[in-house]
């Protein structure tokens, strides 16, 4: 537990200070920039953003030193971050978002990586916040509720001038074991194919953004994140911890013309992808590779260790200002101690929300046997 605090804290102090300062900064940015320019807005806070965002591509890549291996063919990885794309994955662990930071900030579109993410995630102090400023779309997980929501915010996008990556994690949630099993459940029930390591997608909200932004977005980028087994899951508490680990990302890049043109059609499509996909992770997990794609090197540059080490400075040098103008009282030793207390709970708040979702009980009975039958040997 001491270790543990003695890691958190110093990580987490730096991470809240600095991400309220970038906070504030994209607040005046909001307030004084974008009523008279959405294009300046974006551009500065694109490189604000990734003030922020990138110590957490330091804690993946320096601090924990997790491997991505990256399979795509020559000419996808030549375009990405060059064009508008749509993303789609499946989601397989805590942190694949991160994971998909750090292909984007390979390719240098991290500060315009926008996501459909629930409602809740813009409340999160200091990284939710940095992600509501960068244009992350909130939804309710409620059609009635979302999908003016989404209108709106895929009509921002029709004038976005910088190449963005709009994220959508179309199973809805984080893959557990439960929930695997209430989709092999459906699917039996519904007489659709069986998933094994993916859950059956929903397809309502990439069917709004394929209809609304076919016109603006060339491309879909199918990804699929993969564990080798013999490999720790990631999850932001082992990145904090610095336990490292690989992770297999595969992407296909798929043309948005070629989708079919009714809603129907596109939901198919987005189907039929899992189903692909999830053929795909099993042969993963028998030969421990997308041995199907080339392998690129996507190094691990040194700008995020760089911005970690000036934001370090330039704290720790502002406190011994502070310290040196506002001597210690009882009272400013009970304040700091508040606010490194505030600290830890903040981190905790951010691990907890990180975690994939605790399995529900089912509410109708089945078998004994059922689990036994569907989940894969």
């Amino acid at each position: 537990m001491a270790i543990a605090v003695a890691i958190i804290l110093p990580i987490g102090l730096l991470f809240l200070l600095s991400g309220l300062i970038i906070n504030l900064i994209q607040a005046l940015l909001f307030i004084l920039v974008r009523p008279f320019s959405k294009h300046i807005y974006r551009r500065i806070n694109k490189e604000v953003t990734e003030l922020l965002w990138l110590e957490l591509i330091w804690l993946f890549d320096w601090w924990a030193n997790v491997k991505v291996e990256l399979y795509t063919d020559q000419e996808t990885y030549g375009l990405m971050g060059k064009e508008h794309a749509l993303v789609i994955s499946n989601h397989r662990s805590d942190i694949d978002w991160l994971v998909g930071w750090v292909i984007a900030q390979r390719v240098g579109c991290l500060g315009s990586t926008i996501a459909l993410a629930k409602k809740s995630l813009s409340y999160l102090p200091v990284l939710g916040w940095s992600m509501w400023f960068a244009g992350n779309i909130s939804l309710q997980r409620s059609w009635a509720k979302d999908e003016n929501t989404l209108k709106s915010g895929f009509q921002e996008l029709n004038d976005f001038l910088q190449p963005f990556w709009l994220a959508v994690f179309v199973e809805g949630t984080r893959f557990t074991h439960a929930k695997l099993l209430a989709a092999q459940e459906y699917a039996v029930s519904a007489g659709k194919p069986i998933p094994r390591n993916v859950l059956i997608p929903r397809t309502k909200g990439f069917v709004a953004a394929v209809t609304h932004l076919r016109s603006v977005v060339p491309a879909i980028y199918n990804i699929t994140f993969a564990i080798p087994k013999d490999k720790p899951r990631p999850t932001l508490l082992r990145l904090l911890r610095g336990c490292s680990s690989v992770v297999h990302v595969r992407v296909e890049r798929c043309l948005m013309h070629e989708l079919p043109e009714d809603e129907s059609g596109i939901a198919q499509w987005c189907r039929d992808v899992f189903v692909v996909k999830d053929a795909l992770l099993d042969r993963h997990l028998a030969m421990g590779t997308f041995g199907d794609q080339e392998c690129q090197d996507i190094g691990r540059p040194k700008k995020s260790l760089m911005v970690v080490i000036c934001w370090s400075c330039f704290l720790f040098f502002s406190a011994i200002i502070f310290f040196e103008w506002c001597p210690f009282s009882r009272g400013g030793v009970v304040f700091c101690a508040v606010f490194l207390v505030l600290v830890l709970v903040l981190m905790q708040i951010l691990i907890v929300f990180s975690k994939s979702e605790k399995p529900t009980t089912p509410k109708v009975p089945r078998p004994n046997t059922l689990e036994e039958n569907l989940l894969p040997a």
